[in-house]
């Protein structure tokens, strides 16, 4: 009798696909990435890892705005560079990222998203990229100009986007609908609930915002590709009442199933499986440390790993040149995850 499983690959069975799991299997690209690839890497703090290890094999990993000649690597990452394609922070939320791709385009940065922190002043949209802090709102919008014509000068050289979803929870302006990286009054500002109002993203926000992205993108450079991933880590806090381990669950559903189907049914567009790779038992996992938020560093080595072998690419030690950072992102995720500053108000 004939029917459809009956021709199927290896790799569409359990047991040959994930109880003997072979990474091979896991991931076919659609795209080739090889060392002459333009790559611009954008997402939540796992998204770090991603560029770190795209640099260590030699891949040429784009930076808009690299770090001042003379400044040590562990000062950049505490500065937002070289962390990932622009200067721009953790981008936790597709709607974050859509609205700085548009913010971008229209050239029009907003002074009322200038936050105090003291007697210094900082960017709202990316808040812990200046730890100390600015002199003046004028000085931040400098900045902020400086830092979108950038990072559009780096977008137009793209061939390859690869964005790393973390949240479905933010913060936004009521006015505008702006969302924020982090709730605002916790690194700076103040928390006014007039202004301020919290949301979770729908399946299908997360979808809508997807393919706008896709489309602003293809703005900066027709023909541009892009490749999605699902951070594994956890939300350090949830403001949306339920249990953060539940909220968290619901959280990674929700971007996982969006950025399926978003990749499913759109051309030029690819997802890779992190989060499964660190979750599933099926690689030894799940791959967390003991405070079972952060992966282990065994854990990021095997998904950057599988993720180079289905490019045929190797690792490589990373050219001295090249802003890298702490190598071991483990210690390093602290200062450069504005989430983490949640963990602070845990009572």
């Amino acid at each position: 009798m004939s029917h459809p499983y009956a021709d199927l690959p290896r790799r569409a069975f359990w047991r040959h696909g994930t109880a003997r799991a072979v990474g091979a299997e896991l991931f076919e690209p659609t795209y080739p990435i090889t060392r002459a690839t333009r790559i611009a890497t954008a997402g939540s703090c796992f998204a770090q890892h991603i560029a770190r290890s795209l640099r260590g094999a030699g891949c040429k990993v784009l930076d808009a705005e690299p770090p001042p000649r003379g400044m040590g690597p562990d000062l950049a990452a505490r500065h937002g560079y070289g962390l990932f394609s622009g200067r721009y922070g953790n981008i936790y939320t597709a709607r974050q990222l859509r609205q700085l791709l548009t913010e971008i385009v229209s050239g029009g940065p907003e002074q009322r998203f200038v936050w105090q922190r003291g007697a210094l002043f900082v960017d709202a949209l990316r808040p812990t990229v200046e730890p100390e802090g600015l002199d003046s709102p004028d000085e931040v919008m400098l900045h902020r100009d400086y830092h979108l014509e950038r990072t559009s000068q780096m977008l137009q050289q793209a061939d390859l986007f690869i964005f790393t979803l973390g949240l479905t929870e933010a913060w936004r302006d009521r006015n505008t609908g702006r969302v924020f990286p982090v709730c605002p009054g916790v690194t700076a500002g103040r928390f006014d609930a007039a202004a301020h109002e919290f949301v979770t993203f729908s399946q299908a926000e997360v979808l809508e915002d997807l393919r706008a992205i896709r489309a602003l993108l293809q703005r900066f450079r027709p023909g541009m590709q892009m490749l999605l991933t699902v951070s594994p880590v956890p939300l350090t806090a949830t403001a949306g009442g339920a249990h953060v381990l539940v909220a968290s669950q619901a959280a990674k559903a929700t971007l996982r199933s969006a950025a399926g189907e978003f990749a499913a049914g759109t051309a030029g567009v690819s997802y890779f499986p992190s989060y499964e790779i660190v979750t599933t038992p099926a690689f030894g996992g799940p791959h967390f440390e003991p405070d079972l938020r952060r992966v282990t560093q065994g854990g990021v080595d095997l998904v950057m790993q599988l993720f180079l072998d289905a490019h045929g690419l190797e690792s490589a030690a990373p050219p001295e040149s090249e802003p890298q950072g702490d190598t071991d992102l483990q210690e390093a995720d602290d200062p450069v995850c504005d989430e983490l500053l949640l963990e602070a108000f845990a009572k």
